[in-house]
């Protein structure tokens, strides 16, 4: 357990941040499995409606600290690789 005032108060700040990035991390993984299922279903609207609204958070989670930048870039290139492959299937 923390001894000093300024340790305590460090493990008060990361308890706070911890519980606010599980919360981001949990929006992230949302956003993309609406992107997911969208393309699943087939429908193309939906789906870059979905890819539309994942994008932005996924820029904003690397912005926070809260993933790494090259795994962002590798969620985006994956759904979008996704996305075209069933455009083209249709």
């Amino acid at each position: 357990m923390a001894n000093t005032a300024q340790a305590r108060k460090r493990a008060r700040q990361a308890q706070k941040h911890r519980v606010h990035n599980a919360s981001r991390r949990s929006l992230l993984r949302t956003r993309i499995k609406q992107v997911i299922k969208a393309i699943d279903s087939g429908d193309k609207t939906a789906a870059q409606s979905a890819m539309a609204v994942a994008t932005p958070t996924i820029d904003r989670m690397v912005k926070t600290d809260i993933i790494h930048r090259n795994k962002a870039n590798r969620h985006k290139s994956r759904l979008n690789a996704r996305l075209k492959a069933m455009q083209a299937a249709n």
